[in-house]
């Protein structure tokens, strides 16, 4: 629960990181991947959701409660498809901006513990970069949807609704948070590892992912500027835990 919290007070102290840094220069390009991104995502999910309640109330057979049943059925196919929209649209922008967000984690890096990393701006680093990414997101996509889609189905189910739906949320702050902290877990780790290190620092993963859910909600600069300031968040609560485990030393608080 602390590393929850810490987590989320972790971006009290972002935007004032990012002005000392000078980080907003390289954000236009992620904030143009979350705009076009979230578009598409938008679109695709406003054609298809009254499809989807269709085909959910077509297996009512019965002319009795129709109309009902059917109202109903559109709002859980709008349902569906906002859930699912925003669990494809964070792994795509943060598997895309991969090359982009690394760069800014690691400036916050070196400002925090006076190391100099060789970062090396080259099209096989950028690539290198990517490619994790997309690895990274991938698995944690098809991880998400598994745990979420039943979960789902039980948030229709009275009384079981409201553990379901907080379920929900943790999964999601889960994965948004692993997603945040790769950016600063690439220097450190490999594929697996990184993968162990995020289960060591759940909660960490969840406090970043947490306000990092609820900030998406917020029109037109939550799908801009959502993926940033999460990663400069994420980049100070990775760095304490991996100076709990001694892999590195940093500087007095300024």
């Amino acid at each position: 629960m602390k590393d929850i919290i810490d987590g989320i007070k972790a971006y009290g102290s972002a935007i004032g990181l990012i002005n000392k840094l000078n980080l907003w220069k390289y954000f236009f390009i992620p904030a143009l991947i979350g705009l076009l991104t979230g578009g598409i995502i938008l679109l695709i999910s406003y054609s298809v959701a009254d499809n989807i309640g269709d085909k959910i109330a077509s297996y009512w057979t019965w002319e009795w409660g129709k109309s009902v049943v059917t109202e109903i059925s559109h709002w859980i196919g709008g349902l569906l498809v906002l859930i699912i929209g925003i669990t494809v649209y964070k792994h795509i922008v943060m598997a895309l901006s991969a090359p982009f967000m690394s760069p800014v984690s690691e400036k916050v890096e070196v400002y925090l513990t006076g190391k100099e990393i060789d970062f090396s701006d080259t099209w096989p680093e950028f690539m290198e970069l990517l490619v994790r990414g997309l690895r990274v997101n991938i698995r944690n996509l098809f991880f998400e949807l598994l745990y979420t889609l039943p979960l789902m189905l039980l948030s229709l189910i009275p009384v079981l609704n409201l553990f379901s739906t907080i379920l929900i949320f943790y999964i999601q702050s889960y994965y948004a948070g692993f997603g945040n902290m790769d950016y600063t877990m690439e220097r450190y780790f490999g594929y697996s590892d990184s993968i162990q290190f995020v289960r060591r620092h759940r909660g960490t993963a969840v406090g970043n992912g947490f306000l990092f859910s609820i900030m998406l909600f917020i029109p037109l600069i939550g799908i801009m500027l959502t993926l940033p300031i999460s990663t400069v968040a994420s980049t100070t609560e990775t760095l304490k835990k991996l100076e709990s485990e001694n892999r590195i030393k940093l500087l007095p608080k300024k």
